[in-house]
């Protein structure tokens, strides 16, 4: 099963990247494949964290494919966990973290596994998944710059 893992320091607050991961709405805004996305169903929990389900389309040239996953907003803790539903995928599973490493500064893991159902899926979208996992962390990034304004580099 492919597997992709980052954890990459960034200039911005664990709260302000927490709060760009958890803005599911805007995806198809910035992250790359993600044509589409809504809300199902939103829900709080009395532990204090919040789920959504979802349905996210991804496109690629001629071929899209949609999904439903459980998603674990968990503000307390900066974790983000998002669980598959339903869709072309046998396995998915995705998690997200967010340390605070200073004032202003983050590192942000992500954490993703997945399978398709059909081999022939596998083969047409598997290498290009791939090169878009390996962009994710890096538009989200580019996300925070634009939405919460570049760092401001230290003068000497």
């Amino acid at each position: 099963m492919p597997k992709f893992s980052s954890k990459r320091r960034v200039d911005h607050s664990a709260s302000e990247m927490y709060d760009l991961v958890a803005d599911v709405e805007r995806y198809p805004e910035f992250v790359p494949l993600c044509s589409a996305l809504k809300i199902r169903q939103r829900m709080a929990k009395p532990d204090g964290t919040e789920v959504l389900v979802a349905d996210m389309t991804v496109s690629f040239k001629l071929v899209k494919e949609s999904f439903t996953s459980r998603v674990t907003l968990d503000r307390a803790n900066l974790k983000i966990q998002v669980e598959y539903l339903q869709g072309p995928f046998s396995n998915l599973e995705n998690r997200w973290t967010f340390e605070p490493k200073g004032e202003g500064v983050c590192d942000v893991g992500f954490y993703l596994a997945y399978e398709f159902r059909s081999r022939m899926l596998a083969m047409l979208m598997g290498s290009m998944f791939d090169a878009a996992f390996a962009r994710f962390s890096i538009a989200f990034e580019k996300r925070a710059d634009a939405i919460y304004g570049r760092p401001k580099l230290a003068s000497s």
